[in-house]
């Protein structure tokens, strides 16, 4: 089912203008389809907001990382064809354009960090793959993806580190003990990875123990991939609606892959170490991926007893306030979002 969609609406040939901006609204769509569906339990959506950050602030952030991603794009494309090299994509560089462009569109918290982890990194794989093969696959998605992680620097790192502080999302981290990479209260931590080499790809590898978004970028997003894109395509095949296709996205990863976010905002709250804190937050909010399971056993959206068990779901997190965000699940169904828009789904 899954090719029914894919390329549907794909033009043969693409010219570079066209490919940058094939790209740059793919990603501000996905981002404005992920917050925009509802009811997604715990998150913002277009019937809640939370204390520090609105509906429309991020709307305002899904369309203002399009520059960035823009740009991702376009670099990628050299890449692709040979002009530039891979490690010179400047893939930290680029995230933390678009953690600034999203900052400056709104006066909210933190709303697009781990989108941005994502996107770029996508958008940069999606231009070099079409470069390439004057086309899209997702085979070929995944391995430019792992091939430009893989040959980020430790710059890279640095300029994530400052986007991560930019985005106001330190608060909540957690210490990191031991290891290569330093912990980002470290007011050394900058040198350290300059004089260790400590890779984007190395950083993302060494937190993908206890961060599902760190963990994607160094899998070939196998998350967004084989669950995520696989449900919203077989979703909205089934029903046409792109609103339950994404709730139902969006619920599909939280049953399987437990929010990290969560887990780890539940946990530091007995310990200060991130991995143990993570630990911790799993086994406390397990019940969390067995809710969003009984709820797609009900037919979610499809079914009014689904329905209503959603909007439970919805009302029972959200009581909970904010440490109770499944964010990390959300960016990753805008990640899904973005290579289904990417390859050609219309809705």
């Amino acid at each position: 089912m899954l090719n029914d969609l894919i390329g549907r609406s794909m033009k043969p040939t693409l010219s570079l203008k066209d490919l940058v901006e094939h790209v740059r609204f793919s990603a501000q769509l996905a981002a404005a389809l992920e917050v925009s569906a509802w009811p997604k339990p715990g998150n913002v959506h277009r019937t809640i907001d939370h204390s520090d950050a609105r509906y429309e602030q991020f709307l305002a952030g899904s369309i203002a990382l399009g520059r960035p991603v823009g740009d991702a794009a376009l670099k990628g494309y050299r890449a692709g064809k040979g002009e530039l090299e891979v490690s010179k994509v400047g893939i930290g560089k680029l995230v933390k354009q678009a953690v600034q462009a999203v900052s400056d569109s709104h006066l909210g918290g933190n709303t697009h960090l781990g989108i941005c982890l994502l996107f770029i990194p996508l958008a940069a794989s999606a231009s070099k793959t079409y470069a390439e093969e004057y086309s899209f696959s997702m085979a070929d998605l995944r391995r430019n993806i792992d091939e430009i992680m893989k040959l980020t620097t430790p710059l890279d790192t640095v300029e994530v580190y400052e986007a991560i502080v930019l985005a106001g999302s330190m608060r909540g981290l957690g210490r990191l003990k031991g290891g290569e990479t330093p912990d980002l209260y470290d007011k050394h931590a900058k040198m350290k990875i300059l004089k260790r080499g400590v890779s984007l790809f190395d950083a993302m590898k060494e937190s993908s123990s206890y961060d599902t978004v760190a963990r994607e970028l160094v899998t070939g997003m196998e998350v967004s991939f084989n669950i995520g894109l696989k449900e919203l395509i077989e979703t909205f095949n089934r029903t046409g609606d792109i609103n339950v296709a994404v709730v139902h996205t969006f619920l599909k990863i939280l049953s399987l892959i437990p929010d990290t976010l969560i887990a780890r905002k539940v946990g530091l709250k007995v310990v200060d170490d991130v991995r143990d804190a993570v630990k911790i937050g799993l086994k406390e909010t397990r019940w969390i991926c067995e809710m969003a399971k009984r709820c797609l056993s009900l037919g979610g959206l499809t079914t009014h007893e689904g329905e209503q068990l959603i909007w439970e779901f919805d009302r029972r997190l959200q009581s909970l306030g904010r440490d109770y965000n499944p964010g990390t699940t959300a960016d990753l169904t805008a990640s899904s979002l973005m290579i289904a828009l990417l390859l050609g789904l219309r809705f």
